[in-house]
């Protein structure tokens, strides 16, 4: 009987933060590949784009004219998903099958920099330090509103990620329930703090800082690392070493040391095939709903989809949709390509 090893043989992986487990199939890196590959722009865009609805000056698609910013913007979305106006529920149903509920909330968008041509890894530390400022005001004005409970602050990069302007930009959407993934983490943060009186990542990152297999970056403030249980080939969350609940919490010091860390790990992550690398982000926080939230310790999420190329990406269909999530390479074989990749930005060797 062979030994068992992490990076050739299928095995689960448990997920404290959503209580659930994903299959870890590393020995499928090896078949080969003859399905989708997504196009690899290498195309170089302009500072200024008079085309383009999020440039400084421009007009959005709803005649709205762009002031002329110089760091960043913030405004309304124009398609917002939630729409900030009460409803009344004048309808209901008697089967627990068949639950609905009005849902409201605001939806923003926010341009990091009147830059048409920058992405976060080739802004400057004192850019993204401005970036960090506004999400943090934006965290407490839209979180001071009394039918607002959640504060979502999350970036969609690249057009394979659905992205619909290279602009440099993110978005917030705040709503009066807890979305789903968010509600699961809750539960699983408060029963951890509840029986173990600390912080479930502050124990978790401890643990991953000691053994540093899956550690990717780290300053005195925060690390990135590949989670045991990620999903995403490349997969990385930046944690917190100081246990503090929302982004309002930081210091100035772990402000500029968020900034370092998120340019460090963008840096990487496009360094990896030498292209604008794809991704989702988002904050993770504790709600704005006026309660005591000592189980929420501040973190980040990156999941970017590609695979073995700027041009492969992951697919999560079938199995994936009905069993669970899977991943085809180890956490800690890609900490270690992570891990080893240089902090200056390709385009600039």
């Amino acid at each position: 009987m062979q030994s068992f090893n992490t990076n050739e043989h299928p095995h689960r992986r448990y997920n404290p933060l959503l209580d659930e487990w994903i299959l870890v199939s590393p020995h499928r890196t090896k078949r080969p590949w003859q399905g989708q590959k997504e196009s690899n722009s290498t195309e170089s865009l302009p500072e200024y784009d008079p085309t383009c609805y999020l440039c400084p000056g421009n007009e959005r698609s709803n005649g709205t004219k762009n002031p002329d910013y110089t760091d960043c913007y913030v405004f309304e979305n124009d398609f917002s998903a939630l729409l900030n106006e009460e409803v009344e529920q004048n309808t209901a149903s008697t089967s627990p099958l068949f639950k609905l509920k009005p849902e409201r909330g605001i939806n923003r968008v926010v341009c990091f920099s009147p830059k048409h041509h920058l992405t976060i890894p080739e802004m400057e530390i004192s850019e993204i330090e401005k970036v960090i400022q506004t999400w943090k005001e934006q965290y407490i004005e839209l979180g001071n509103y009394d039918f607002i409970n959640h504060v979502q602050i999350f970036e969609n990069k690249g057009a394979v990620m659905g992205c619909s302007n290279p602009h440099p930009h993110g978005q917030i959407w705040a709503q009066s329930s807890l979305p789903t993934q968010v509600e699961k983490t809750q539960k699983n943060l408060e029963k951890y703090y509840e029986q173990h009186k600390v912080s479930l990542l502050k124990e978790y990152l401890d643990e991953e800082l000691k053994s540093k297999e899956r550690l990717v970056w780290e300053n005195n403030h925060f690390a990135v690392v590949v989670p045991f249980w990620a999903t995403w080939p490349y997969e990385t969350m930046i944690i917190s070493k100081r246990h503090f609940g929302t982004i309002i919490a930081m210091t100035k010091e772990e402000t500029v040391a968020f900034a370092e860390i998120l340019k460090t790990i963008t840096v990487k992550y496009d360094n990896l095939f030498e292209t604008s690398f794809p991704y989702s982000s988002g904050i993770h926080q504790a709600p704005t709903d006026r309660l005591a939230h000592p189980e929420w310790h501040f973190h980040m999420h990156f999941y970017p989809p590609l695979l073995r190329s700027a041009t492969v990406k992951k697919f999560m269909v079938g199995y994936e949709m009905l069993g669970e999530a899977q991943r085809d390479i180890s956490p800690e074989k890609s900490a270690a390509v992570l891990r080893e990749l240089p902090t200056l930005h390709y385009k600039l060797k």
